[in-house]
């Protein structure tokens, strides 16, 4: 791993506490709300728009959280300089990139970009929904492209946390279930 550790950070068995309750919630509770606002869009508008808000919420305690929260949760713990992020990138296609105990700034990348495009699927849907935004064709497209630019972004998410997995020999997945990384 990249990343150094203070000695009380490592519980017996070498197992790392990296996510903290507050980021799990977050993470789940995303994947919750846009899966619920994904699947009721046509049929459930009211679900649809309360999942939309949850979406919204979850993003405005996340960048706070961001700011004040736990080591690994911090944008400044994990959001790479351009230089950073280009070696990383260099190193990922020869499949030579070191292990990170936190985020890696390919995945750091990710979540900004996760957070953004939620924050505009959200803020345009509940545009949507007032007297200024309704039935505006230009907000429903900002909608909907970015509902299928996210998708695509997630498709992407799960595939680089089941190839980090695989490549680092850690479960990605059960950490952020667990909070727990191996060191």
């Amino acid at each position: 791993m990249t990343d150094t550790l203070k000695a009380s950070t490592v519980s017996q068995g070498g197992r790392v506490k990296v996510w903290d309750p507050a980021v799990r919630i977050f993470h789940w509770g995303l994947v919750a709300a846009f899966c619920v606002a994904y699947f009721t869009a046509d049929d459930y508008r009211n679900i649809h728009e309360w999942s939309g808000c949850v979406v919204v919420g979850l993003i405005a305690c996340r960048l706070v959280w961001g700011v004040i929260g736990s080591r690994y949760a911090r944008f400044s713990d994990f959001v790479p300089r351009p230089g950073r992020l280009t070696d990383y990138v260099r190193l990922a296609l020869k499949g030579q990139e070191p292990s990170h105990l936190g985020h890696n700034p390919a995945a750091a990348i990710m979540i900004l970009f996760l957070l953004l495009a939620n924050g505009v699927i959200g803020i345009s849907g509940l545009l949507l929904t007032t007297d200024w935004g309704w039935g505006s064709g230009v907000l429903e497209e900002v909608h909907e492209i970015s509902v299928n630019m996210t998708l695509i972004a997630i498709a992407l998410h799960v595939s680089a946390a089941i190839y980090e997995s695989f490549h680092h020999q850690e479960n990605l997945i059960r950490s952020m279930l667990t909070g727990y990384k191996r060191r």
